[in-house]
């Protein structure tokens, strides 16, 4: 394990931490409101541990010189509301589950990459671009992910509308 990956993996490790927090400490009426994505707060931190994490899969596809799939981000973004559509009715057990298996599957990854592999670059064309390992894994897990949970934290604490309508 090199210093970058370690640092990456502390970085994971802590933000995953922060999340599990968080989802543990939502009660049932904060896990039902409605956040920025217009899920709910608990589908949104399904949606982090099932729909972020497997960056890892994205990972090891540029670190093998493979190719992404040519989709927009409308597309994907499809994916995930179909996705929220799907697991609308998320607990938070089964969510812990996804962020402490997923979580400790990518921190496990990231520590475990050398400076040369964190350094490999493929093309997203979601994106329009070329990225390094460590900038997708940084991109889709330290900037995407904690735009959610900024979100669901928002949401959880300060907004009245929650999903179903209570009574």
């Amino acid at each position: 394990m090199g210093e970058r990956s370690k640092k990456l993996a502390d970085r994971l490790n802590s933000f995953n931490e922060e999340v599990i927090a968080f989802v543990e400490s939502c009660t049932e009426t904060e896990w039902r409101k409605i956040g920025v994505e217009n899920w709910p707060v608990g589908v949104t931190a399904r949606h982090i541990a099932a729909g972020h994490y497997p960056v890892v899969f994205g990972a090891k596809r540029i670190l093998r010189g493979e190719k992404f799939p040519e989709m927009t981000m409308e597309q994907i973004t499809e994916m995930a509301n179909r996705h929220s559509r799907e697991h609308a009715e998320c607990t938070k057990s089964e969510v812990l589950d996804l962020l402490r298996s997923a979580g400790r599957s990518i921190v496990e990854f990231a520590g475990g990459l050398e400076d040369l592999e964190l350094d490999k670059t493929g093309y997203l064309p979601a994106l329009g671009t070329s990225l390094t390992v460590e900038q997708f894994i940084e991109t889709v897990i330290l900037h995407s992910a904690k735009e959610h949970l900024q979100s669901i934290k928002t949401a959880a604490r300060f907004r009245a509308r929650v999903f179903p309508a209570e009574a």
